[in-house]
């Protein structure tokens, strides 16, 4: 039997390594892509050169794709970074530019080169690592939550569009993640004092929850079981906390979820607890 085609961008580490990783040890061919990337072998997965900010780059590594194997039936869309915790006005608008062509529009591209694909086989699979912050406040995260609140309106739109044409649409929903996401990450770019404070203390609150999150390694399960489904949902969460956390989004009063946010990040007293951190 011929191996189904798999896509995963950004496979150079982390969730999207672990998922490449998975997906081939589970029957998939995989192509794994990075902007750094070369024409590799890595673990059990070819690891590939493309940049999601490129259609010149996304084009030319799809179309030697299609031309190797005749067909792509999964794309996992995973690339992208963060900017380190500060508040929404210490980021330029180029910053916010820069990080919704990525996380977002990366997505798009990708979406737009292989979809012309999926609808001529008939059938296909897109899958896209969203977060939590998708459907919750991200105080002093704001650009990168804004991003995953769009990719989460993208994706359900998306799937309404393809479904009649045999492709289905997913997103997987991860809360803290143990990897090495911040050593992509951007400092704010316009820094204001008045933010100081804040901004050290929830940077050193999320840096303890990353350290102790899930195993990347609970994102690629969950990514294989929507890719396997044979009606795959439009979410999945991945892990306890995220579970919670979307049980809590959808059925808690929207007061709660606001003073529970507030006094996980410690909102209320910043310079308190930036002294004392």
């Amino acid at each position: 039997m011929n191996k189904k085609i798999a896509i995963v961008t950004g496979a150079s580490s982390g969730i999207g390594e672990a998922t490449a990783e998975l997906l081939a040890n589970s029957g998939y061919k995989v192509y794994g892509t990075s902007r750094r990337g070369a024409q590799i072998t890595k673990g059990s997965f070819k690891l590939i050169s493309l940049d999601v900010n490129s259609e010149e780059s996304i084009e030319a590594a799809i179309n030697e794709i299609i031309k190797t194997e005749g067909r792509i039936d999964l794309l996992v869309n995973n690339a992208g970074f963060g900017v380190a915790p500060g508040g929404a006005e210490e980021s330029s608008i180029e910053q916010g530019k820069s990080i919704f062509d990525t996380n977002f529009f990366g997505i798009v591209r990708m979406t737009r080169a292989v979809v012309p694909h999926m609808r001529k086989q008939g059938t296909g699979r897109i899958i896209n690592i969203g977060s939590v912050l998708g459907f919750l406040p991200a105080p002093y995260m704001a650009l990168y939550a804004a991003t995953k609140h769009a990719v989460e309106g993208y994706s359900e739109s998306l799937d309404h569009e393809l479904r009649t044409r045999g492709i289905r649409v997913s997103i997987i929903e991860p809360a803290y993640t143990n990897t090495q996401f911040d050593s992509n990450t951007q400092e704010v770019d316009s820094k204001i004092p008045e933010y100081n404070a804040a901004r050290q203390a929830v940077a050193k609150l999320v840096k303890i929850a990353v350290q102790g999150g899930d195993n990347p390694a609970i994102v690629a399960n969950v990514v294989l079981k929507a890719a396997n489904a044979k009606q795959p949902k439009l979410r999945y969460t991945a892990g306890k906390l995220a579970a919670r956390l979307s049980l809590l989004r959808k059925f808690a009063p929207a007061s709660l979820v606001d003073i529970g946010i507030r006094k996980e990040l410690k909102l209320d007293t910043p310079d308190h607890i930036a002294r004392n951190l």
